[in-house]
């Protein structure tokens, strides 16, 4: 295979954000119901990206290929694919649509039918915007700055075009995250389900909001985990207490040790990922200048559902 593997239901209000003992399901952290889910998610690592990759023989996606993209969804967070000729923007809105997320989320620097063109733009990015740069893009969720009941809950990647070389990702499962962190201490995850953990100040007249004070694990009311997480210093303001430093501390190291929870990856041309929001990072790249990298990223309210 290509991949290369190393060594919106409503939101819970932010003031009633279920903590620690008394979070929805699973997330109580607490009896035999949250032992058998944290076993069952935990044996399912390290994986293969191949085992996760759904073979489309062209745009249309068959039911059977949907299938098998919505339980990887349910079971590792995200789902790979690869389909022979590519697609267009206009085949991956479908594709999103028939994965059930259709509430896409735009921005000023997307293209008019709402899918962003993931290219270097040295005008892009000289406002500030790293995914036009080559540079390398630090562990994140994506639009962790969003409003509190606004939160991105899945994202398509498609590849049409690498980079040279480099241009790779490394993914973590969001509940992976979260159960560690609980294993080791489950104060950590009480700090970052704190509803004043994380302020993103206000980001300027592009994205046209003011500051957003928000939580790293958030509860849907149908009792799912949303994370939201940037590995950036730059206008990002952390709760300055030592449980949230600790917090913080321990999710970094998780993020950092070449572990078997994490899952790197290439995607090469007619390859992409629709995830649920997990932690995702990329390296920086070089490109051919008469071939540059082009990614195609649609954005959404909606999560894939099994």
């Amino acid at each position: 295979m290509a991949y290369i593997l190393p060594a919106m239901k409503a939101m819970v209000n932010p003031q009633s954000l279920p903590q620690g003992d008394t979070a929805p399901g699973v997330y109580s952290g607490q009896g035999a119901g949250y032992a058998q889910w944290r076993d069952q998610r935990l044996s399912r690592w390290p994986v293969d990206p191949a085992a996760l990759t759904v073979p489309l023989p062209g745009p249309d996606a068959g039911a059977d290929a949907l299938a098998a993209m919505r339980d990887n969804c349910d079971r590792f967070g995200f789902s790979l694919y690869a389909c022979d000729g590519g697609l267009e923007s206009a085949q991956l809105h479908e594709l999103g649509r028939r994965l059930g997320l259709r509430r896409l989320v735009t921005n000023p620097l997307a293209e008019d039918d709402g899918i962003s063109r993931l290219t270097v733009s040295s005008g892009k990015a000289g406002r500030g915007f790293i995914p036009y740069t080559d540079r390398r893009l630090r562990w994140h969720t994506d639009g962790y700055y969003r409003p509190h009941g606004e939160p991105i809950q899945a994202f398509l990647l498609h590849c049409v075009r690498p980079a040279a070389s480099g241009g790779e990702n490394q993914l973590m499962d969001p509940q992976i995250a979260w159960i560690l962190l609980q294993e080791r201490d489950p104060a950590l995850v009480r700090a970052l389900a704190a509803p004043d953990v994380m302020t993103i100040p206000a980001r300027g007249r592009l994205a046209g909001q003011g500051t957003v004070t928000v939580p790293v694990f958030q509860y849907t009311a149908g009792g799912q985990l949303v994370m939201r997480y940037t590995r950036r210093s730059h206008n990002i303001q952390w709760k300055a207490d030592a449980t949230t430093r600790r917090a913080l501390e321990a999710l970094e190291e998780l993020l950092d040790a070449d572990s078997r929870w994490r899952l790197r990856l290439r995607l090469l041309p007619g390859q992409g990922m629709v995830a649920n929001n997990v932690l995702h990072d990329r390296s920086a790249f070089q490109d051919d200048p008469a071939a540059p990298r082009v990614v195609l990223r649609a954005r959404y309210l909606d999560r894939v559902k099994a």
